[in-house]
C-alpha cells in the first residue's frame, strides 16, 4: 500500500515537472517542438508512462 502511495506521488511529481517546464516555454518554442499549448497536459501525462 505504501508503495502505491509513493509511486503515485512520484508520478504526480514527474507530471508536474514536465507540465511546468512545457508551460514555461513560449508559443514559438512549443511550435518548434510540434506541441500546441492545449496539448501540454497530454504530453505531461505521457511522460509518466
Amino acid at each position: 500500500m505504501i508503495d502505491t502511495v509513493v509511486r503515485k506521488y512520484n508520478n504526480w511529481k514527474r507530471f508536474r515537472q514536465t507540465y511546468d517546464e512545457l508551460s514555461s516555454l513560449t508559443n514559438r518554442e512549443l511550435d518548434d517542438l510540434g506541441i500546441a499549448r492545449a496539448d501540454i497536459s497530454r504530453f505531461a501525462r505521457q511522460a509518466i508512462k
